[in-house]
């Protein structure tokens, strides 16, 4: 109970998790796997795991009690130009970690380490409103309002499955590529280097429950390898177990990998696609069953105007870094050029490439998948509210490019921010303080960007007469 008597978040989740059924099953999972250590994992809003390190024989304290954080881990405790903090003060308390037991895993590198992903809150003790409330700034329990929430006012729920880019080096040797020569896009041959590579990952993948389906070497060092779509919550978890397997992968074989979303301005660039459909219950709103042929359904075609109504001002969230905007600006690479739709047409910012399902290209290896998810879903709720009209597809005979109709893509994150922060609806989705905190990260990160040389401007202007 909370010091106002009132039932808090706080308390629900410290019961739910003391349930005997529920401590049991982790209990005998821990018996059968033989755990000794576990990480209480949470997510900044970079994308970055933080937490702490616990010893399972004090499970059942910290499942009932949580761990403590500081909460300018959302924040990956970043300062500002003048030192300080930012979204909190060294002088603020520490909030609790809770873990979500259904969420409980084992590191198949190390079975002797388990983990979960925790919900984070302010602690009961807090005087005032916030007093065992969630903690504003976790974006991954923010996507879960969200959605709740989403599905509570529509009896929609979204879906997505997310097609990760990331580059590996050090693997093998890198061809010499000609600029305007061939490429070696999609050569199987490629996947021989990387061989090592993608079945470590696959059989990680597979062993923390990733439905891992498929996969492509687009580039020479540059891999996709892609799971089965389930709930918008669990895609997002799962994107960051991949990153974590990724990064194991290259510890164990002594190379490197980048979510760089532009490493190179001759390559393709690191996307993170996200594919969407709205479901009530088993069915797919997207589809007519009655329709054989390549379509979008009334509710599809709503939900993607949301979309394309609110691209440009989301970019600041689908591509969240300086680098990212260099992935814009190369055309013929195919990455999003405008925010229109397409079939086939790779350089929209969103495709209708099967029945069913639509794949919304913006976002790149770097995004916060619960950030962009819960931006989605906003979208996609005013887009059913409005009944939008998305308009014909880019590839539809007839159809000019250039076009009105939705906002462009913004080119640097300085103007993708601009919009971001003008826009009620992407912020209310976040809410306030989430936003306003991811709005200072990011514009910290522009400004210091602002001032740092480059390599291009010291190769253009370091000649003297230049």
């Amino acid at each position: 109970m909370t010091v106002t008597g009132v039932h808090s978040e706080l308390e629900e989740h410290r019961e739910e998790n003391a349930r005997q059924g529920s401590v049991q099953a982790v209990k005998e999972k821990l018996r059968e796997t033989g755990v000794e250590f576990i990480h209480y994992q949470a997510v900044s809003l970079s994308g970055r795991v933080v937490g702490k390190l616990g010893c399972a024989r004090h499970l059942a304290h910290n499942v009932e009690n949580g761990v403590r954080l500081h909460p300018a881990l959302m924040a990956d405790a970043r300062v500002d130009r003048n030192g300080n903090l930012l979204g909190v003060s060294p002088e603020d308390p520490e909030c609790v970690a809770m873990p979500d037991l259904d969420s409980f895993g084992v590191f198949p590198w190390d079975p002797r380490t388990g983990f979960f992903f925790c919900r984070l809150y302010h602690h009961n003790r807090l005087a005032g409103e916030r007093a065992g409330r969630l903690l504003a700034t976790d974006a991954r329990s923010n996507l879960k309002r969200v959605h709740a929430e989403f599905t509570a006012r529509t009896g929609l729920h979204l879906r997505s499955g997310c097609e990760s880019e990331v580059t590996w080096t050090d693997v093998a040797p890198q061809p010499h590529h000609q600029p305007g020569g061939p490429t070696t896009l999609l050569h199987l041959e490629n996947l021989k280097d990387y061989q090592e590579v993608y079945q470590r990952v696959i059989r990680y993948g597979h062993a923390l429950g990733l439905d891992m389906t498929e996969g492509n070497g687009d580039e020479p060092g540059q891999l996709e390898l892609n799971w089965q779509y389930d709930q918008a919550e669990l895609t997002a978890d799962r994107l960051i177990l991949h990153r974590q397997i990724c990064r194991q992968v290259a510890r164990e074989l002594g190379c490197k990998v980048s979510f760089m979303p532009k490493p190179a301005a001759d390559r393709l660039g690191n996307g993170c696609h996200h594919n969407i459909s709205l479901w009530t219950g088993d069915r797919n709103t997207f589809i007519d069953p009655d329709l054989s042929h390549l379509h979008l359904t009334e509710t599809g075609r709503h939900a993607l105007g949301g979309i394309l109504t609110h691209t440009a001002a989301a970019s600041a969230i689908m591509a969240p870094t300086v680098n990212s905007y260099k992935r814009y600006w190369h055309t013929g690479q195919f990455a999003p050029m405008q925010a229109d739709w397409g079939l086939d047409n790779k350089t929209c910012a969103v495709r209708l490439p099967d029945i069913g399902r639509l794949e919304v290209k913006t976002p790149d290896a770097m995004v916060n998948p619960y950030l962009s998810h819960a931006v989605l879903i906003a979208a996609i709720e005013d887009g059913l509210i409005r009944q939008i009209d998305p308009g014909p597809p880019q590839d539809a005979q007839g159809v000019e490019r250039a076009s009105d109709r939705f906002s462009p893509l913004p080119l640097s994150l300085s103007e993708a921010l601009d919009q971001f922060i003008a826009a009620p609806l992407l912020t209310q989705a976040l809410g306030p303080e989430l936003a306003r905190l991811y709005h200072s990260i990011r514009s910290e990160e522009w400004m210091q960007f602002c001032g740092a040389v480059t390599d291009w401007e010291y190769l253009t202007y370091s000649q003297e007469g230049c």
